[in-house]
């Protein structure tokens, strides 16, 4: 194991969020708070202390990288920066628990959106930029960005790539992993910059519409406001429809229409099932809340927002979907374990992983009729191997197994019994999505954690256990899970 690789790689990232912490801490100057802006100063100054302690210290000695290590450095520096995320929020006192503090800064960089504060409007100026920009940092992952930005960049790093980008397989867009990195975040800051000017040609104002661009970028969805975008226009509201939509969708499909090879990008069948789950979902939706609606327009705008909202799992609401009719919320809840595209910033099982998934099982189905017949899974006008296949099995196997501990885990949270006596929401309904929502970075459930209400009744010790949950969901449970494993550490 290469420790000083590992340790210096982390350094490296609590640098980069310490430098990242300055435009919060401008923002702060801007509107005068300077409670805030003390906090901001505060965690900088140590965040550069203590990265830089550990890259100055630590210098590696090789820089040789196999996959354990990708796996391990990337849980480690998620770790270290969530934890180096939270300290404004405590700092400036405006989320001081800690549990409570790693709880939002955690739904922040996994772009989930699921919130401890039950009136965000209480909240300064700069820790509502801080809350957004974070979605912004960890859409396309942090490990990504210090890649992008640093002289050098370890080799073999194409094993934290694969740690850090969702789905079931991820490839070079050019030779040089460090080149790849780059490209995919200059697709990313233009996509982001085109959707803000968007969003004030709709009106939103200026701060509104950057961050909104950032949750609506990361997939994240925290929100400035108690009912999230219902408050804005119906223009502004189809512009962040597109924009979830969009940012749904695999970000190397954008790379081959950049260099103008359009036909590849059309024949994707990972884009075609995703566009398809997006429109069929809206379409059934918006005929079963139609008598909800003064008109389909109204109905049609709701649903495709909901629904693009939910399957990129971005979580932003323009209305209480908890209230929708029975049909309506189970689509919303299938979309929510479904999920977007792989190479995409949003969460979920990946359309991909059913795909394959869904095409393995028939292939099964059609070698147990005739055994004699030769068939392969193919995906993307590719053959996909066996370890492939496997791999997406096993994630799944995995996947159920964490959810149920993690469902049985919240149950036993003073919580529920508050609900079931107290209130008329199902207490299984909560728990069930707020695992759900959490594991599949998505933002709100149904029930006491739907889009009107938040997390913030839970117990610490749930709010924990969310937090590990939303981690295991953005890295895609592998490096978290080889991480707490005691035999990863042990030389052989």
């Amino acid at each position: 194991m290469n420790y000083r690789m590992i340790f210096s790689t982390t350094g490296k990232v609590i640098i980069a969020i310490g430098l990242l912490l300055v435009l919060p801490l401008v923002t702060a100057f801007i509107y005068g708070e300077w409670r805030c802006a003390m906090a901001f100063g505060i965690t900088i100054g140590g965040s550069l202390l203590v990265g830089g302690l550990l890259v100055k210290l630590l210098q590696p000695k090789s820089m040789v990288f196999f996959s354990k290590e990708g796996f391990i450095t990337v849980a480690i520096c998620w770790i270290a920066a969530s934890l180096v995320g939270a300290v404004p929020f405590m700092i400036s006192g405006e989320i001081p628990t800690f549990a409570d503090a790693l709880f939002e800064i955690v739904s922040g960089l996994t772009t989930t959106g699921a919130s401890v504060v039950p009136t965000v409007e209480n909240l300064s100026h700069s820790i509502l930029f801080w809350r957004s920009f974070s979605h912004w940092i960890g859409g396309m992952g942090v490990l990504v960005f210090v890649m992008a930005v640093t002289s050098r960049a370890p080799d073999r790093s194409m094993h934290i790539l694969r740690a850090e980008m969702p789905g079931p397989i991820v490839d070079k867009l050019v030779p040089r992993s460090k080149d790849t990195a780059k490209i995919l975040y200059l697709i990313y800051i233009g996509m982001t910059a085109a959707l803000i000017i968007a969003l004030l040609i709709c009106g939103m104002p200026l701060f509104d519409s950057i961050v909104h661009a950032f949750g609506t970028a990361g997939t994240g969805g925290f929100g400035i406001k108690s009912n999230s975008i219902a408050g804005y226009s119906k223009a502004a509201q189809w512009v962040i429809t597109v924009g979830m939509f969009l940012f749904g969708i695999n970000f190397n499909l954008y790379y081959l229409i950049l260099i103008k090879k359009f036909k590849s990008a059309i024949k994707s069948q990972e884009l075609w099932v995703y566009s398809g789950l997006v429109i069929g979902s809206t379409f059934v939706i918006a005929f079963n809340i139609l008598n909800l609606c003064s008109n389909f327009a109204e109905a049609l705008r709701l649903s495709a927002f909901q629904v693009c909202s939910i399957i990129s799992t971005t979580g932003y609401s323009t209305t209480n979907f908890d209230l929708w009719p029975s049909l309506s919320k189970t689509i919303l809840l299938l979309l929510m374990f479904s999920g977007g595209c792989a190479g995409s910033t949003a969460g979920g099982i990946k359309v991909s992983r059913l795909v394959i998934m869904w095409r393995t099982v028939k292939r099964d189905l059609k070698k147990a009729l005739h055994p004699r017949t030769a068939s392969v899974v193919k995906f993307e006008g590719r053959r996909v191997d066996e370890d492939t296949i496997n791999g997406v099995a096993n994630y799944f196997s995995i996947y159920a197994f964490l959810f149920i501990i993690i469902l049985l885990l919240l149950s036993l949270d003073p919580y529920c019994g508050f609900i079931q006596n107290s209130t008329n929401f199902s207490v299984f309904e909560t728990n069930f999505t707020a695992t759900l929502t959490c594991i599949n970075n998505v933002g709100p459930g149904f029930g006491a954690v739907g889009p009107m209400y938040s997390f913030a009744n839970y117990s610490w010790f749930s709010k924990i256990v969310l937090s590990f949950a939303m981690l295991l969901g953005r890295l895609e449970i592998y490096p978290l899970l080889l991480t707490i494993i005691p035999s990863t550490w042990i030389k052989k």
